[in-house]
């Protein structure tokens, strides 16, 4: 939510300025101008990215209006929960974790825990790669280089709408000369004519440039980089899963798998240890 807010300080601030300095808007409201940046924005995303990717796009601008999922609260609900799946496998053995693996939203313990159980990814790839440490066939070390190659792979695809975003945004001051150009074209057929009506041909060929930069780095940067950042925590919270996964194959106690995963969590979220400790020994008995 808060990108949005920042993209509408940014319009005011340019609107109030430009009033304050005898500006009219209506000006700068040039229907021609944005057809011509909206269609090559567009067009040009769509030949770069394909469909699919706009879509992710849009699904990811619409994610931000939202506020991060991957806060605190969050994360100590998902260090409970692997703590008590970790505590059933100590108490029953490996077969004891099966039958909430192979069926986490029938699971009494990983039901409980809402923030973990909506993150698609999170799930699937906590249960795929804890069914890999059932099985018994693949090594501690065999296993982290598996789960880095997954999270590496997933990271890949996910990062394409925010570079492709980036990318288009890099592009807005070129669409903008050209929207420019054509208006001087425009203007050039003119000459002759009375002043005004030239004066206000080049003030609207000269709104394409405005624009093209306002998009630019005014929209187009700021939400790439909301989407990078929203990429970031997505990718720590896996990673926290991964770390403990990894202790876990390698045979370490509840209490220290989870600590390895609360070591990966950023501070500004990031639990304390005796905070921690408590909450989910709390939650076990």
């Amino acid at each position: 939510m808060l990108v949005i807010v920042g993209i509408i300080v940014v319009f005011v601030a340019i609107l109030v300025g430009y009033i304050m300095d005898g500006g009219k808007i209506g000006v700068l409201i040039q229907i021609n101008e944005l057809v011509i940046l909206a269609g090559c924005g567009a067009g040009s995303f769509i030949a770069a990215n394909g469909m699919n990717n706009l879509k992710a796009a849009i699904k990811s601008i619409q994610a931000l209006l939202k506020p991060d999922p991957y806060t605190k609260s969050a994360y100590m609900d998902l260090l409970r929960m692997m703590y008590n799946l970790f505590n059933v496998a100590r108490k029953e053995g490996l077969l004891g974790l099966e039958k909430h693996i192979e069926s986490p939203e029938e699971s009494e313990i990983i039901k409980s825990y809402a923030s973990f159980l909506s993150n698609h990814h999170a799930v699937s790839f906590f249960c795929d790669t804890m069914k890999v440490i059932l099985t018994g066939a693949v090594g501690p070390h065999d296993l982290s280089e598996m789960m880095e190659l997954d999270l590496d792979i997933a990271h890949g695809e996910a990062s394409v709408p925010a570079d492709a975003m980036q990318t288009v945004g890099d592009a807005m001051p070129g669409f903008g000369i050209v929207a420019a150009v054509l208006g001087v074209i425009v203007t050039m057929g003119k000459i002759g004519g009375e002043a005004s009506e030239i004066g206000h041909s080049v003030a609207a060929a000269l709104v394409g440039t405005f624009l093209g930069i306002l998009l630019a780095y005014g929209v187009f940067a700021p939400i790439s980089r909301a989407m990078q950042l929203r990429l970031k925590s997505e990718g720590q919270y896996l990673n926290c899963i991964r770390f403990a996964l990894f202790s876990f194959a390698r045979g370490e106690s509840p209490i220290t798998c989870v600590e390895f995963a609360r070591r990966n969590i950023e501070p500004s979220v990031r639990p304390g240890f005796a905070e921690m400790e408590k909450s989910v020994k709390e939650k076990a008995a």
